[in-house]
């Protein structure tokens, strides 16, 4: 099967498109011809090794497991001898996690994974546009409780977890001021922010506005601007933070009244279903920048570490 390969950390040059065997599954394993796929700020992140500190975890000089991509939309073509939550032909949407290999035609999922069925009316490229943001969003977003009428703002609001953020925090009855470029502004609007801040005219942390959560998406605010921004026990939520922020949170968050979340992510099958069934009833949309094929890739690679999308950026593979 076609798959591509980062043969080492760095620029976009090291992803390879090879021929490699095709995956068979485990006695609990689901096999998915993939439709559709992602390059995400994570796949980026981990492509460039950036922060240092993934050599660590996920190889020193490249990644031991060479197929990135977490993102998965496609058809289950075999199952396991123990399968029972799914069946052959079923069209489903999730994840890989950690186990990455979405970036191929084939991936094999356990079947207890962070997969679910994917929602009739949405086409498999749209479906590949929810999982990362959505279930990133809605750890975070868990993590605040929000209550109705609270305010929150969604620093990084066109972006996957931005555009997802915005939704769910509208769903949860919140009052959404969202953050991002001058061109993104009409978009996240759309999305049902009640207020958009241009980050090109306006430091958020300097107008006088307090809230109840801010959900800085992108790593990009300022931390100290941020938690003064914030209401007496509000919550400052970090989904990209780096090392220099983590640790400085946990010196810090003893000593405040106010609460910092950063960290990986939890994410399940039973998020999976929540999404779906918001998406189902036409609370949740799909937000797609770009589309590329997965022999251009490296393209791909090189809209997202541009650090500008709106949305997502999709790779499809099979029609």
């Amino acid at each position: 099967m076609k798959a591509v390969e980062c043969t080492k950390y760095g620029g976009v040059e090291f992803l390879k498109l090879v021929e490699i065997e095709k995956p068979s599954p485990k006695e609990s394993e689901v096999l998915i011809k993939i439709h559709a796929t992602s390059v995400t700020s994570g796949d980026a992140r981990i492509r460039r090794a950036d922060p240092f500190l993934i050599r660590l975890i996920f190889g020193c000089k490249k990644p031991r497991k060479s197929v990135l991509g977490v993102v998965v939309s496609g058809e289950i073509e075999a199952v396991g001898k123990s399968v029972k939550k799914f069946k052959v032909g079923d069209q489903v949407f999730g994840s890989a996690g950690m186990k990455f290999g979405a970036h191929a035609e084939y991936v094999t999922v356990s079947e207890n994974g962070v997969l679910a069925l994917k929602p009739d009316r949405m086409s498999y490229e749209e479906a590949a546009a929810i999982p990362f943001g959505a279930t990133a969003a809605l750890h975070f977003l868990k993590i605040a409780n929000i209550q109705q009428g609270q305010k929150v703002l969604i620093y990084g609001a066109s972006g996957a977890i931005g555009t997802l953020a915005v939704q769910l925090a509208k769903n949860q009855g919140a009052i959404v001021t969202g953050v991002c470029s001058t061109s993104n502004i009409k978009m996240v609007k759309a999305l049902g922010a009640d207020k958009v801040i241009d980050y090109t005219l306006e430091d958020f942390t300097k107008n006088g506005e307090t809230y109840d959560v801010i959900f800085d998406t992108v790593g990009k605010s300022s931390f100290w601007g941020a938690l003064k921004s914030l209401n007496k026990n509000g919550h400052l939520l970090m989904a990209s933070a780096g090392m220099g922020l983590l640790m400085g949170s946990a010196i810090v968050s003893p000593f405040i009244n106010k609460k910092i979340a950063s960290g990986v992510i939890e994410e399940t099958a039973d998020d999976m279903n929540f999404i779906k069934l918001l998406i189902e009833s036409g609370k949740l949309k799909a937000v797609i920048d770009k589309t590329y094929s997965l022999e251009q890739i490296a393209m791909a690679h090189n809209h997202v570490d541009q650090g500008h999308k709106k949305g997502n950026v999709i790779i499809r593979i099979l029609p």
